[in-house]
């Protein structure tokens, strides 16, 4: 799998919310600042082409409505999606709920008209705060969504709830997300090396 990513003839699109976006509408290079660029930079100048739209505070719904113009459109030959936690989020911040099964409706919506190799990453939290424990009655059943779909679709999933839970346990939470959501430089270099470390 690793050997097709580096091929330079191929597209990888990058999809999801702001973990993914970073600023990358306001860069140059239309990379961010997040695991996007740090994969863009540690894949070297044989890379392929990156392609990075997302769109910070995006559920799947939003996803799934832009998913023609703004992903498939790029005729990509990987598609990486990081989608899940603002469909939780806005349940506690917004009252506006996204039920697992409306999530799950979004999701698959999103990979049923892919061509390409599809890689899920699972949407991640880290109890920073003291409400954010009770977050997981709400993520939880997305990220087992997640991972179902990721064996239905022959995806490879990029376990990134498990892993920054782990690694939260010996470095501490807020050394990878300080508000338990959005990576720091830190975690975003922790999910670039397990995005590639899970595809090789």
């Amino acid at each position: 799998m690793i050997e097709e990513l580096l091929d330079p003839r191929r597209t990888v699109v990058f999809a999801g919310d702001s973990v993914t976006d970073c600023g990358r509408r306001e860069d140059p290079r239309g990379l961010g600042d997040g695991y996007v660029r740090d994969l863009f930079d540690s894949l070297g100048p044989q890379r392929p082409r990156i392609v990075n739209v997302g769109i910070s505070g995006n559920r799947a719904a939003d996803l799934e409505a832009r998913w023609q113009t703004d992903a498939l459109a790029h005729q990509p030959d990987v598609v990486s999606v990081l989608i899940g936690i603002n469909d939780t989020w806005r349940r506690y911040d917004k009252n506006d709920p996204t039920s697992t099964e409306s999530f799950e409706r979004s999701y698959r919506a999103l990979l049923e008209p892919v061509q390409a190799k599809l890689i899920l990453v699972e949407p991640f939290l880290l109890a920073v705060k003291d409400d954010q424990d009770a977050w997981r009655e709400d993520l939880d059943p997305k990220i087992e969504v997640v991972r179902r779909l990721a064996s239905e679709y022959g995806a490879v999933l990029v376990p990134a709830d498990v892993e920054f839970n782990r690694q939260a346990a010996v470095v501490g939470a807020t050394t990878l997300a300080d508000d338990g959501v959005h990576p720091t430089a830190a975690g975003h270099r922790l999910l670039a090396d397990l995005w590639q470390r899970t595809i090789s």
